[in-house]
């Protein structure tokens, strides 16, 4: 069975020095890109992250410093990286809560413009925890009858997380074949607005956080009573990506409220 695609998806998975979105980097990039016609690209990169890839993630991915110590730095490959995303959507497993919100922070360390609004996210682990309730290697068992080897490359990881995927668009007749129906289904739950999970909309469509003390408080109501709470965001160790987020949101705060005084 193909994907009925409009445009290109491209499946991608990332090993990293760690699971810190804010402070950890990629040393593995994977991705498969599948087109309308059914073609299909693939390209592997080893990264070195520039920091020490801590022992216990070493034990996880089998990647060590010896072996990315000559590898090209995120930076050196960010355009390539980028131009092979920037006219697909994207799919992957645990992709929207890790892999997107951590690629995001790689791309604005290098000041690489990279926009995530108008792209479809399909994240595989959501449509097999919504059907099923399990980890990747018991997904491909499941859903593919096969038994993943070398689990966690980042090839075999992507590879893996398409075909489970294809299996899961023919096992499941209420599974739409459609990136519209598909970013939808994977997406559990909340309208985050940024990468990470800490804004999101509500049914009102305003924006607001979902953590801490003003949890499910609008981002405008807060800015009217404690201007000072957004200081402490910029500053503290937030995503650079939420940081933008929610600088890009106060000022639209600001010219609202100038807007109107000069009325």
């Amino acid at each position: 069975m193909n994907i009925k695609l409009e445009r290109p998806l491209a499946f991608f998975d990332l090993e990293t020095t760690g699971l810190d979105i804010s402070s950890d980097r990629i040393i593995e990039i994977s991705i498969l890109k599948l087109f309308p016609n059914g073609n299909k690209i693939s390209k592997n990169w080893l990264i070195n992250p520039e920091i020490t890839i801590p022992k216990e993630s070493t034990l996880i991915h089998g990647i060590t410093n010896e072996q990315v110590k000559n590898s090209p730095k995120f930076k050196d490959i960010s355009i390539e990286v980028k131009n092979m995303l920037v006219d697909a959507d994207l799919a992957g497993y645990n992709s929207n809560k890790f892999d997107i919100p951590l690629l995001m922070e790689e791309f604005i360390r290098c000041k690489v413009d990279f926009n995530l609004k108008e792209k479809k996210k399909i994240d595989i682990q959501n449509i097999f925890h919504k059907m099923e309730k399990r980890d990747l290697t018991t997904a491909y068992n499941f859903y593919c009858s096969k038994k993943l080897t070398n689990a966690h490359s980042a090839e075999s990881d992507t590879k893996a997380t398409y075909e489970i995927l294809i299996s899961q668009i023919d096992k499941y007749k209420n599974l739409e074949n459609n990136v519209n129906f598909l970013d939808n289904f994977s997406n559990i739950g909340e309208k985050f607005i940024d990468a990470a999970g800490f804004v999101r909309m509500n049914d009102n469509n305003e924006e607001i956080f979902s953590f801490g003390k003003y949890k499910n408080k609008s981002l405008k109501e807060v800015f009217n009573k404690n201007p000072g709470y957004f200081s402490w965001i910029k500053n503290a160790n937030f995503p650079i990506y939420t940081k933008n987020i929610v600088n890009d949101i106060i000022n639209k705060i600001k010219l609202e409220k100038k807007f109107k005084s000069e009325r």
